[in-house]
């Protein structure tokens, strides 16, 4: 070999390894920014409290908010084309309105504060984790936003000329109206705008989220708007008037109302770049601002930016994958990234948080976090969390529990410190059950289940289990007892109970544990042989006529099930799944019935009641097959690099944690009861980071041997035919092989 050839040989691999690609470059934040997938391809820390994210749901061109539930619940939309700025606290993957406020939008010209005048269309969007950049139509302005956990950060490449920054508070998603803002000098504003009533429940627990702004450049002009539908006269000088909108200089530095903002306005000579920090907390102003000085000092864009993508790619690599093709690749590492924004950070940098309800000031000592959209995500996003982020979720359950001390009730969906009480069922006692068992367990363990047992046991006032008087006398909720969803929160009560069962004989508390068992089978008595479905009951224990188990689907009302119909809830009981397939007749039944969920196309992959059922053939022996057939379809159809690849609402991650599972071939198929499904992994090859904290193991490795059905796995040499592995021998192995023929 020449001297040449062996430079060559170097000088390819050395560019090889310079151009290998992180888990962070696989990220697609696009995804899910269509098909009412309420994703934002803005830029966040992950698990951060600020977001910067692209504004394009109000303006001319786009349906009104009101109209279309996909326009109320994200801040952008991939097919919209008018952008009206730039909001800084922002919710992802969720169903319902609310936050996107604090909006801040760069112009040239003129000042003018009506959104749908100076909002553009745009171009050459650019989006990575921590990162978004685009150029706006009308203004030649390119806009790059960055963020830390707590702070958003915006840098605008103005051109020559005269230029304007808005800090627009009148805009938002939130269902609340109201705001603060004072100009403090030619570089800085603060202030406050009001939020909450989240799905349009309780309005009187609005909250308000404080700000601070720190501009680059001093302005040569800065001032304060207000928009009122009557002119009444108001305080200090008036300087100008444009339309509704009155225009006040420094002669005014505050203003209170519902449509305010303020305006720094700039002249200049040559090309030049603004950045603006907004820090924000939902504690004080004050807070606020130390929040901007603790996470940004005297850093750059850039620098911020650098920090912020190291913070991703370190936790985007937790996992390795090797083998399967680049959009593969994609769609994992961008489902793992929206695992990592919800549940976020509550709590600012010195500690405080503002207590669940009364809203008074408290302190942490690690993170206090928020946005628990349980209904969702205790079905496989916290069993994720506890295998691939044990400390992260450790902290999460004692979030739980401080909700619990400060209000007396685990929360159901919490947000911000608020309790939305949104959907049905009592799921946080399953979250607290699952993570104990799976070994995270540096929590208070007793404080856990005496939080779980009054949730289940306390007949009056009980705001998480309505009906729970009915449900423990009768076995399950009638048609009097709830307007909506009588059988399937009977379900959600009795996949609680079984979960306080697990955690009672653990703990050994052997009558409780046969109380609870007991309870977590009482849908049973819902179970009609004439449908071979479950269908709700009246009063009286008389079946509820008539019956259309098909109605439901597509967010119908109906009194029996909430968000879906019989199809897509009787197989919810995988904790019971042996007793039900006895109900249907036995196994072949059992598995025709299944079938027709799916052939039938009553199977909604968009939604949570269903997303275990693809895993349920394999409690079939002999049909173990169809699993990995339904699964591997599944990911093919809904799953893909587009704006439109989530099957629908990723429910704060929830779709997001069922793709991981299904592509790394495990799945939590059964909530508190630590084990996993298995399918077809697809990947040749992946490499889960354990942390040495709660595992004994560095790494777990699970690789795919072979072609064809998968048939059996072998851990530690032993060769096994089954389809379900627990959480403790998965964890305790360093390597699982996947044997397919």
């Amino acid at each position: 070999m020449t001297k040449d050839t062996c430079l060559l040989i170097f000088m390819i691999s050395f560019l090889t390894c310079i151009h290998a690609q992180e888990p962070i470059d696989y990220v697609n934040p696009f995804i899910g920014t269509s098909n009412f997938g309420a994703t934002n391809p803005g830029a966040i820390a992950p698990r951060g409290m600020a977001s910067v994210s692209p504004f394009n749901v109000a303006g001319p061109k786009n349906l009104p908010l009101e109209k279309d539930s996909q326009w109320l619940s994200t801040p952008y939309v991939n097919e919209n084309t008018f952008l009206t700025g730039f909001s800084h606290v922002n919710l992802s993957g969720v169903g319902c309105p609310d936050l996107g406020v604090i909006l801040t939008m760069p112009t040239t010209g003129d000042l003018n504060t009506n959104h749908l005048e100076y909002g553009t269309t745009y171009k050459n969007e650019v989006a990575k984790p921590g990162y978004y950049s685009v150029e706006l139509d009308k203004y030649n302005i390119k806009t790059e936003v960055t963020a830390a956990t707590r702070v958003g950060i915006s840098k605008y490449s103005f051109p020559k000329g005269k230029a304007n920054i808005l800090i627009n508070l009148g805009l938002g998603l939130t269902n609340e109206e109201g705001a603060s803002v004072k100009v403090v000098s030619s570089t800085e504003i603060e202030g406050m705008r009001n939020v909450g009533a989240f799905c349009y429940y309780k309005p009187e627990e609005s909250y308000p989220v404080y700000f601070v702004a720190k501009f680059s450049k001093p302005a040569d002009e800065f001032g304060i708007w207000k928009k009122t539908k009557k002119y009444d006269g108001v305080e200090g000088q008036w300087m100008a008037y444009n339309g509704k909108t009155r225009l006040y200089k420094n002669y005014k530095k505050e203003v209170i109302g519902d449509s305010i903002g303020s305006y720094f306005t700039y002249k200049f000579d040559q090309p030049t770049q603004v950045e603006v920090k907004i820090g924000v907390s939902y504690v004080s102003i004050e807070n606020a601002r130390k929040n901007l000085e603790e996470e940004t000092k005297k850093l750059s864009f850039d620098t911020i930016y650098k920090n912020t993508a190291s913070q991703w790619n370190e936790l985007l690599s937790k996992i390795e994958v090797e083998g399967g093709t680049e959009d593969d690749k994609t769609i994992f590492y961008t489902a793992l990234y929206h695992t990592l924004i919800h549940p976020n950070t509550l709590n600012d940098v010195n500690g405080e948080y503002p207590t669940m309800g009364k809203r008074k000031t408290a302190i942490t000592k690690g993170t206090r976090f928020t946005v628990f959209s349980f209904w969702d995500t205790y079905r496989n996003l916290h069993s994720l969390m506890s295998l691939i982020y044990p400390k992260q979720q450790s902290d999460m359950v004692k979030s739980m529990l401080n909700i619990y001390d400060e209000s007396g009730w685990l929360p159901k969906w919490e947000l911000n410190a608020t309790e939305t009480t949104t959907m049905v069922g009592d799921p946080a006692g399953i979250v607290l059950a699952d993570t104990y068992l799976r070994g995270i367990q540096d929590f208070d363990i007793e404080k856990a289940y005496e939080a779980m047992r009054k949730s289940a046991t306390q007949l009056e006032n009980n705001p998480l289990r309505p009906g729970v008087k009915d449900y423990i006398e009768k076995g399950y909720l009638t048609t009097k007892t709830t307007k909506s969803g009588s059988v399937s929160t009977t379900q959600e009560y009795n996949i609680t109970d079984f979960a306080i069962a697990q955690l009672a004989i653990k703990l050994g508390k052997k009558e409780d544990y046969k109380l609870f068992s007991k309870r977590a089978i009482s849908y049973r008595k819902l179970f009609d042989k004439e449908f071979n479905l479950l269908r709700p009951k009246n009063d009286d224990g008389s079946w509820y006529a008539p019956f259309n188990p098909n109605q439901g689907a597509n967010f119908e009302k109906n009194l029996g099930f909430i968000e879906g119909n019989s199809w897509q809830y009787t197989f919810m009981v995988s904790h019971d799944t042996k007793a039900l397939m006895k109900l249907m007749g036995g196994k072949k039944k059992y598995v025709a019935k299944l079938d027709e969920v799916f052939d039938k196309k009553q199977f909604d992959m968009a939604n949570e009641p269903d997303i275990a059922y693809p895993y349920l053939y394999n409690y079939a022996k002999g049909y173990e097959w169809k699993t990995q057939q339904r699964v591997t379809n599944l990911i093919n159809e809904y799953f893909t690099n587009k704006p439109a690849g989530l099957p629908g609402n990723d429910d704060t991650g929830t779709m997001s944690a069922w793709l991981i599972y299904s592509m790394m071939g495990i799945y939590p198929v059964s909530p508190a009861d630590p084990f996993y499904t298995i399918t077809t992994p697809r990947f040749d090859k992946i490499t889960i980071h354990l942390d040495r904290r709660y595992y004994k193991n560095e790494t777990l490795v699970i690789e795919k041997n072979g072609k064809g059905k998968l048939n059996s796995y072998i851990v530690k040499g032993k060769n096994n035919k089954s389809f379900f592995i627990s959480h403790e021998t998965l964890t305790n192995a360093s390597k699982i092989q996947f044997n397919l023929e």
